[in-house]
């Protein structure tokens, strides 16, 4: 295996599920948050800890965004080959159609 595959592998397997993850972790907190505010709008409390729950998720969301922007930037500077430009379609030609879908 080669070190591009490793390097590849890496990356689809490990740096794109955690980032997914965190992203996915900082929208529902600012859900949560959002859902916080709302319910306590009638309350008429200061609405705090709903405030900074969704600009702690809204800050999560752009650090991921960001960190993945910059690995692909590395990848692409350095053409280290983590990322493909187009996906892979050999598999397309394995595909049998039925033939009730077929006129």
């Amino acid at each position: 295996m080669s070190g591009e595959q490793i390097l590849g592998n890496f990356v689809t397997y490990l740096i794109n599920p955690a980032i997914l993850v965190i992203f996915t972790a900082g929208f529902f907190l600012f859900t949560w948050g959002l859902v916080q505010f709302i319910m306590n709008l009638n309350k008429g409390s200061e609405n705090q800890e709903g405030k900074l729950h969704m600009l702690w998720g809204i800050v999560g969301m752009f650090v991921m965004a960001s960190v993945y922007g910059i690995v692909q930037l590395l990848d692409s500077t350095f053409g280290l080959g983590a990322f493909s430009a187009t996906p892979d379609m050999s598999r397309w030609q394995d595909i049998n159609i039925p033939p009730y879908f077929t006129n």
